[in-house]
């Protein structure tokens, strides 16, 4: 049945309560297979929680109110690692079930489970919790591959939609290069899901502006949600996408965050051998860098700070509260 509150890791909020909030950020990652990799550093979990601590504070003193980890449960999900990190630092975590796509994802199990099973798999993560841990999602996260949605992402895809359906989780996803948007809408609203249940995640990965206005158009929100990953697009890019939706009349359709990890599982492979040696190329990308850098460069081009609390406060308030018991805010 509907939820009447948002689940996040230590409890449950109400729209109203989520303030300021990064849509699609993650404390811990590691791809399917990097506790093989007798190569990598060993993970040391006192020294994560004390990186994400100290990065939590930054948040905080930044006016941060909520922190959405769109981890899928195939990519080194760790609620419990969330759980202690929001109560130790104060600062409200919320959690997603789902998994990843299909080139990137640990996928042999879902390919023999039936779809309605894992819907209900997913339904069980929201409705009753995680494991045995007591934790429940509070959004579902799906991922599409480049161009064309597999079989077994079209699986996910629409599992992910029903457990939608039936609990009011927001939908957050994860597309590669900017593609597949389109197809992720048709199939979410397919199994009877408001567009506007859907935030199509890192749409910011192409200069294509009818692109992402499009998606505006449909009706679901656009994530511009990897600032500081330069290696995939410069930030004046995305800002000229950012100011192209506001400007067109869809300010309220736009959604901003990082993509940042805080502590990694493994080794960052392709990109670089260390974590570290990756953060030495992505200087920006850290989960602060919007309000540093990003916000000031936005009200410089004509935002106003009103524009910045829709897009920051109102927008996933919106998310979040449309599929809640009793509709959107």
């Amino acid at each position: 049945m509907p939820l009447t509150r948002i689940n996040t890791t230590t409890g449950t909020a109400t729209p109203e309560e989520l303030g300021c909030t990064l849509i699609h950020e993650h404390v811990m990652v590691g791809y399917p297979g990097w506790e093989l990799d007798g190569k990598a550093p060993r993970f040391k979990r006192a020294d994560a929680m004390s990186r994400a601590l100290d990065q939590m504070q930054e948040l905080k003193d930044h006016g941060l109110g909520t922190f959405v980890d769109p981890c899928p449960m195939d990519l080194g999900r760790d609620v419990e690692f969330l759980a202690e990190l929001s109560q130790k630092s104060g600062m409200r975590i919320v959690c997603t079930t789902g998994a990843y796509f299909e080139a990137q994802g640990n996928t042999f199990t879902f390919k023999q489970v039936p779809l309605e099973e894992i819907t209900e798999i997913y339904i069980k993560e929201i409705e009753d919790g995680i494991g045995d841990t007591g934790i429940h999602a509070g959004a579902i996260k799906i991922a599409t591959g480049h161009r064309v949605v597999s079989e077994y992402e079209q699986k996910l895809v629409t599992a992910a939609a029903r457990a939608a359906k039936a609990t009011g989780a927001p939908i957050i996803s994860h597309t590669e290069g900017a593609t597949c948007g389109h197809d992720q809408i048709d199939l979410v609203t397919g199994e009877g899901v408001p567009v506007d249940q859907l935030l199509v995640g890192h749409s910011d990965g192409t200069t294509d502006q009818w692109y992402q206005r499009a998606l505006a158009e449909r009706g679901a929100y656009v994530g511009f949600d990897r600032f500081g990953i330069e290696m995939f697009q410069p930030d004046d890019v995305r800002i000229e996408g950012v100011l192209n939706l506001v400007n067109n009349g869809h300010l309220e359709r736009v959604m901003m965050s990082h993509d940042s990890i805080m502590c990694w599982l493994g080794r960052p492979l392709p990109f670089a051998q260390s974590f570290e040696g990756l953060l030495e190329m992505l200087p920006k990308w850290r989960s602060t860098h919007i309000f540093r850098e990003i916000v000031p460069k936005l009200k410089a081009a004509g935002l106003s700070q009103a524009q910045i609390d829709t897009i920051l406060i109102d927008n996933p308030k919106r998310l979040f509260a449309r599929g809640l018991g009793g509709g959107c805010c």
